[in-house]
Parts: structure tokens; sequence; C-alpha cells
């Protein structure tokens, strides 16, 4: 019969009843202190990371909240119609001490930047050439007129970027040496984006104002040149190739050193005509498209001109001699020249400015090389006295040796047979055979250069006589010696920057050299130069013809003239 007792296990005073801790089956549910450690220490872990997860999203909310907040935005960001700054429009050249304080308003580049901390940020604003000055913008802990968020934004404006600000001039603690506005600083209330500039520039401001490495104007790749950014100017900016500058025009031109070339460049035509004028010359503009090629030469540039064809003009030549046979006096005039010769050299252009001038000859031609002397002079020195600042500039980039001048009434004229007998007894040892009925090659003529400024201190002299052979059919020949002209060539430091001369006036002579020089009178072109002379009594005349681009660049020593140019047309140019 079964038991009716409890199912219990029996007490056995002699066997001890099993431990919670013994046998293998209770381990696992039981850990060991090292499994409790563990498991303690990935407690904590797991806690810290929902506490700085928590941290995170709330600040996130906060960041959010006060986006939501931001009592700035008004003052800064894309600039619209019903953005506004009504203060005072300022230049920066015309910043001073009356000024600080007051909030003004100015139109500007950003040309640096950089971040102190999230509440500050500077940049440098330039104007226009190299006037620049330091902005300040810092966000007040009321967040209006200046926020971080606006900080933020300003910091992150790409280089170059075009903006409008308002801002309080106001003195800085110590001059800001990168400025040229160094005696104040502006700080910044209002930063509106006009235009903005992309994240990579073809080339840096940088770069742009340092001086050019390679001068081969040839095509680079999509290499470091073709990719170099920079800001402030520095020895480590690599150097951008020539090419490189005139693929980039806008920045090419942004750099201060080109704007002080270009600056240059127009004060020489300024100061050209203020003398010509002065000396009752009258200006007149010629074509520049002809019916044939002009002087009888091959190098022309061809157009189609409707069902005929046209030529581009190698000078003005022919036109000044004709306004001299129309009754005036004096006259001259400035514009683009034409030459097709595929001279790749830093001293060619197939377009250049050229200045010229014709006169009426009274008693001999020297006193239209005595005028042509008198124009450059003046033009010397009108640039060392009003172009002080910009000439400087240019030699911080490409250093150059003051230009040297003659003193007055001691102008140096040497006859072309002079020069060449001071290369043979002087020059280089290769020039020692040089001949006087044969016209001098550029090394001759820069080593001709180097030896008058060591003999008679000046980088501005005049060959005068020049062989027949080396001259055009209507140069007058002399009188006295019919092997040699009545033609001169003037220089700036031993480079050739001026050829003139008197003209054959009767046309009779004018035909007979022209035969001289196998070439036909009666062809188009030469007919109606012939036939305007042949139609009227034109006095004896003479002029020049000056290549703007050179003087400008020889004055300032430059490596080549197409750093002078605008927009330079060489052989391998034809863009942009």
């Amino acid at each position: 019969m079964a038991s009716e007792q409890p199912n219990e296990t029996p007490t056995n005073p002699a066997i001890p009843a099993p431990s919670a801790e013994a046998g293998p089956c209770d381990e696992a549910a039981a850990p060991s202190k090292k499994g409790a450690k563990k498991a303690e220490a990935k407690a904590k872990k797991e806690a810290e990371k929902a506490r700085k997860a928590a941290e995170r999203e709330a600040a996130a909310a906060a960041t959010a909240a006060v986006a939501a907040e931001d009592h700035a935005k008004d003052n800064y960001g894309e600039i619209t119609k019903d953005k506004k700054i009504e203060a005072e429009t300022m230049h920066l050249r015309d910043l001073g001490e009356e000024y600080i304080g007051k909030s003004i308003k100015l139109r500007a580049w950003i040309q640096n930047s950089r971040m102190q901390g999230a509440k500050m940020a500077f940049v440098e604003l330039r104007e226009e050439g190299s006037w620049t000055v330091q902005g300040v913008v810092a966000a007040s802990p009321e967040g209006k007129p200046v926020s971080r968020q606006m900080v933020k934004w300003i910091g992150g404006l790409n280089l170059e970027s075009f903006v409008a600000v308002e801002a309080t001039v106001q003195k800085p603690l110590e001059p800001v040496k990168s400025c040229k506005v160094s005696g104040y600083e502006l700080h910044l209330t209002k930063v509106y984006l006009v235009a903005p500039a992309p994240e990579m520039l073809g080339l840096g401001l940088a770069a742009a104002s340092r001086a050019v490495g390679k001068l081969d104007d040839e095509e680079v790749g999509e290499g470091l040149e073709a990719k170099l950014e920079g800001v402030s100017i520095t020895e480590t900016t690599p150097a951008a190739s020539l090419a490189t500058h005139l693929n980039n025009p806008a920045m090419h031109k942004r750099a201060p050193v080109s704007q002080a070339i270009a600056d240059i460049r127009i004060a020489v035509e300024d100061l050209f005509c203020e003398y010509l004028k002065e000396r009752r010359f009258k200006k007149f503009h010629p074509p520049s498209l002809i019916a044939a090629a002009s002087e009888g030469g091959a190098n022309v540039f061809r157009l189609p001109y409707f069902e005929k064809e046209c030529f581009l003009a190698q000078s003005p030549q022919f036109y000044k001699q004709f306004e001299i046979a129309g009754g005036r006096k004096r006259v001259y005039c400035v514009g683009p020249v034409f030459r097709a010769e595929n001279s790749n050299t830093p001293r060619h252009m197939t377009e250049f400015i050229g200045l010229d001038l014709e006169m009426e000859i009274e008693e001999h031609y020297h006193e239209v090389m005595h005028m042509l002397e008198g124009v450059l002079l003046h033009i010397f020195k009108g640039l060392a006295t009003n172009c002080r600042e910009e000439i400087d500039l240019v030699r911080t980039v490409y250093p150059s040796e003051e230009f040297l001048l003659p003193e007055g009434g001691k102008e140096i004229r040497l006859t072309f047979a002079e020069g060449q007998a001071l290369l043979r007894a002087e020059g280089p040892s290769e020039y020692a055979n040089v001949r006087d009925d044969e016209d001098m090659s550029t090394a001759q003529e820069k080593a001709l250069g180097a030896l008058i400024r060591k003999k008679y201190n000046t980088d501005f002299y005049v060959l005068d006589k020049f062989p027949t052979d080396a001259r055009p059919f209507y140069a007058m020949p002399d009188p006295e010696n019919p092997e040699v002209t009545n033609a001169y060539d003037f220089f700036m430091r031993g480079q050739e920057i001026l050829s003139g001369g008197q003209r054959l006036h009767l046309s009779h002579e004018l035909e007979k050299t022209i035969r001289s020089k196998g070439l036909d009178p009666n062809q188009p072109g030469l007919k109606e130069y012939c036939e305007v002379l042949k139609s009227v009594g034109c006095p004896p005349h003479g002029g020049g013809g000056i290549g703007l681009d050179r003087v400008v660049a020889w004055y300032l020593n430059l490596p080549s003239v197409q750093l002078v140019a605008d927009y330079p047309r060489t052989p391998k140019r034809l863009s942009p």
C-alpha cells in the first residue's frame, strides 16, 4: 500500500545536505566574483553611453532652439532687396580719424579669413588694388547684432567672394601689418553676400601677386599651376606660369601688381597726349581696316570684307602723312597696330598700342627727333612723380634699378655707326666685327645698352642715321650720304621702343625709292599712297611710332610685354 507520507528527502544525520554552491549544474546560475565585476563594468559603460547620447540629443535640441532664435538672421546672408545698409558709403583710401566710432558701408572682396573660436572671426577685406583692411566680427551674449551663427557663416565664405558690409570704424590695439589700412579696423555688424566665389580658384591671389614663373605662353594641364590657391603673398607660394595668369584673367587682374602696371600704362598714354596737346598737336583716328597691305609688306592679317578682301593696318604711317598733306602741321594718334609676325618672344605681340606723331619740318629733321625726346622725357619724369606708389609696388614683385635719365640738355645721341664702333671697341668679343651697313640684332642692342649705361649713366638714348637697307622705302636718305637715312631709333635699357625719321614728301622721289626696293609704286596700297602725295604740295615732315607696352615694360624692367597689355595677342594666344 502506497505510503501517504509527504515526498520529502529523508534526513540522514550522517550525510550532510547538498550545499547551494556545490555541484556542476549550479555554476552558471551563481556567477563568480570575477563575472560579477565584469557585469557591473558593462552596466556602467552602457549607462555612460546612454548619458552621453542624452547629452548630445539635448545639445542638438538646444542648438536647434538657438538657431530658431537667431536674433542676427537679418544681418547676414545673401543680399536681397529687403537687406539694405543705410550707412554712408566709404572707400578705404578715404578713411581717417574723423570716422572712428562711426558706422560706414563698404563693398569689397574677402581676401582672407580665420576663425578665432566659435564667437569671433577676422576677415581681410580688399576694395581695389592693394587697399585692404581688417574686419572683426564677434558674437554678443544676446546674439544681436552678431550671433554665433553669423560668425560661423562669415568665416565660411569662399575667398574672393564679393560682399557688402556695415561696420563701425575703430582703432586696433596695434597696427595691422598685413593690411594697407593698418591704423583702422572695421567691426562688422552686417555682411551680405553679393557674389560668391567658387571653392577652388584657377589662380589664387597669392600666386597672381607673385612674379610669373615659366614665360612660354603654353597651355597647362590640371596640375598644380592650374589649381593654385592662396591668399597672402608668401615665398612658399608656387609661381604660376604666364599661361596660367593669362588663362585666369579675372584673378590675374585682381593682383595689386597687375593693377599697378595697368595704371602706369594709362599714365604713359595720358602723359603722351598731354605733352603734345600743349604743343599744338591735333589728334585724329586712323583706320584699322585697309584695302591693301600697308607698306608693301607680307606680314599682315587678311580678312574677308563683303565680296572683297581687306587687311589690318600694320601702322598708321600713311594716314599720318595724309594728315600733313591735308593741311595739319602737327598730328598724333593712339590706337592698335597689327603685325602678323610669328615672333614668339617676350618683346613681341601681334597686336599692340601705338603712340604715333607726325609733324612738319621747318629746317632739319632733328626738330622731330627732339620733339620725340621731349615727349618721352616728359613721360619718364611724370611717372617718377605721379606714379611713385605704383612703381614701388611693382618693384616689390619685379625688382629693378631706378630708370636712369640723362642730365637736362645732355641727351645721348649716337649715330648708328658710332654705336657699332662702341660695340667693336668695348663690347663682347662676338661683336668685334659688326658692320655699319647691317641692322642690329636684339642681342647687339642689349649689349650696346649695357655699354651706354656704364659709359654715360643713362638708360635712355637715341641711335641716328640708320643704314638705308635697314629702313623702309619712305625713309629720307641723307642728302650728304645716301648710304644712310635721316632715321632714328630710341632705346630703353638697351631695347628699342621707337622708330622714326624724316619721310620722302616728293612723289617722284618716293616712287624712285619704291622701285629701288624691288616694289611697284602702282600696286594696290602703294598707288593710293603715292597719289595722295602727288595730288598736293606736301611740306617736309617726319615722325615716329612708340610702342606703349614696350615703354612700360622696359621702364619697369618686366620680363615680358605681355604683362603690360590688357589682353595680349600673340601667335599662340587669341583669347580671352
